[in-house]
């Protein structure tokens, strides 16, 4: 549902008769790709800035991958109403593109809904501060294409290695598996459990892989 859908079906309660007024409100969003984002872009973090900068209400958003499911989001636009104010730590966290961020402020903008970024200011439709958010938004997609292009490369380089493997690394180095070869040789599976604390499915794994028989 496109933000002025939602704001025009709040202005309705269920039962089909007008919402109680009320006055203006600050509510406050924040988004992260997983709940363990650093950087001072927690959710923790963010909702710190938040009540500081005044928020009453917050809605929060959390997903990983390229997901454009924001369910929180969707929540708050369908509170708002003329007269309120959205609070944000960083022009970025209202979304992933710079298209669909302009696009999201300027509908709320023509409703009369002021937006407070952290990061920036309070957004107006005035040309110089249009073309401020633009290339705020512009240089955080292009720090974001910069990490993916680096974690992009930095695996081609791994994968040159003979001995890399995509995924976990492994718990245990060649040289303590090596040790628990050596020590199979006189020893049962238990005893060698016992001496070295490996688990047994562990050290049978490594065993099975070498083609040891015991």
């Amino acid at each position: 549902m496109k933000s002025d859908e939602i704001l025009e079906a709040d202005a309705q309660t269920v039962s089909g008769t007008e919402a109680p007024e009320r006055g203006p409100k600050t509510f406050g969003y924040a988004r992260v790709s997983s709940r363990g984002q650093a950087d001072g872009n927690s959710l923790e973090a963010q909702e710190e800035k938040l009540i500081a900068a005044g928020a009453e209400e917050i809605y929060k958003d959390v997903f990983t991958g390229m997901s454009v499911d924001r369910p929180e989001l969707t929540k708050l636009l369908a509170k708002v109403r003329s007269g309120d104010t959205i609070v944000v730590a960083k022009l970025d966290r209202l979304g992933r593109s710079i298209s669909k961020i302009s696009a999201l402020i300027s509908d709320l903008l023509a409703k009369g809904i002021a937006i407070n970024c952290l990061d920036v200011g309070m957004i107006s439709n005035d040309a110089v501060n249009t073309l401020m958010c633009n290339i705020l938004l512009a240089f955080a997609q292009f720090e974001r294409d910069l990490i993916v292009e680096r974690t992009s490369e930095g695996k081609e380089i791994a994968r040159r290695d003979p001995s890399w493997r995509e995924g976990r690394p492994q718990a245990y180095g060649k040289k303590q598996r090596d040790h628990w070869m050596e020590l199979l040789k006189d020893h049962t599976y238990s005893q060698v459990v016992e001496m070295t604390g490996v688990s047994e499915s562990t050290l049978i794994r490594e065993a099975r892989k070498r083609g040891f028989r015991k």
